[in-house]
């Protein structure tokens, strides 16, 4: 009896412990998965044009804050997302190219980074959830024109997720975007020394109950099948972060994509920048200039 009584006590014993530990170690994953914030202090500095401060709300009751810079035409609007553990600040670079090509231009903090409300955790499908919020309250604020959707490394990935399931986006822009989100964690789980089996394995699975979404089905190469207006891929050849061999794995998917391999890691800003006429032409071919919207520009 004695026996049986002292096995008891120790399975009991080593349940309560398994379950602290794992407690525990879910704590610190979190931890380990949680975006770094950056707050915005101040408006961008831009010629000539001036930046809205905007708030609008998005899941959860909760609200997201961006910058809405006006253009010269009416019938054009861009949409950019920054990546992981960024804000709206990092596409900046950006924005004088689009001013002068006509667009007006929209930049937002997603969840859990910037200056927008926090929530419990960041995940590339919620940063798709806030892409669909900005675009709802631009139709709101504007609703007519064109849309087109610009995102950079998560924020690309959920920019390729979000077109996918809309029928509204004229041209879409992805830079450094993964191929894959379970081989993102791989290599995360590679970077910490966390060996796949048991513990890798068993990360990957948590983090799929956690944001409720099968890798599978958000995976960008899946999404990419999706999208039905005209896409441009771009990608840094010495991205250290996202391997270059992601962006083949990725445009392998469809023939309806046009690829640009730029010199550069995986801050594509400063390429892009150097290339903007190409940005520019790729989205003048998706969105022409309607001849109205020429008759009303501004004389050089």
């Amino acid at each position: 009896m004695d026996f049986w009584l002292y096995a008891i006590g120790f399975l009991f014993i080593a349940l309560i412990a398994t379950l602290v530990v794992t407690r525990l170690f879910h704590q610190r994953l979190h931890q380990q998965l949680s975006p770094s914030r950056i707050p915005i202090t101040e408006l961008p500095k831009l010629d000539q044009v001036q930046a809205q401060t905007i708030r609008f709300p998005t899941q959860g009751d909760l609200t997201l804050e961006g910058w809405w810079i006006q253009g010269q035409q009416t019938d054009r609007h861009a949409i950019l997302t920054h990546g992981w553990g960024a804000n709206r600040a990092a596409l900046l670079p950006l924005v004088p190219l689009l001013l002068e090509a006509g667009w007006s231009v929209m930049l937002f903090d997603v969840r859990n980074h910037g200056n927008s409300d926090e929530d419990t955790f960041s995940s590339m499908p919620r940063f798709a959830e806030d892409i669909d919020a900005a675009i709802a309250w631009l139709k709101t604020q504007h609703p007519n024109g064109k849309i087109a959707l610009l995102g950079h490394s998560v924020g690309a990935a959920a920019t390729l997720l979000a077109a996918s399931r809309r029928d509204d986006i004229s041209a879409v822009v992805s830079l450094s975007s993964f191929a894959h989100p379970a081989d993102m964690m791989k290599r995360w789980l590679s970077e910490k020394g966390i060996p796949f089996f048991p513990l890798g394995w068993y990360v990957l699975g948590y983090v799929e109950r956690v944001i409720g979404h099968q890798f599978d089905d958000i995976a960008p190469i899946k999404s990419i099948t999706g999208i039905r207006c005209p896409l441009l891929v771009v990608h840094g050849e010495d991205d250290e972060v996202i391997p270059i061999n992601d962006v083949y794995t990725l445009v392998s998917k469809t023939d309806e994509v046009l690829l640009k391999i730029l010199e550069g890691g995986h801050d594509l800003t400063p390429s892009i920048v150097e290339h903007g006429d190409e940005l520019v032409q790729f989205l003048h071919k998706a969105v022409p200039i309607r001849p109205y919207a020429r008759a009303h520009q501004s004389p050089e």
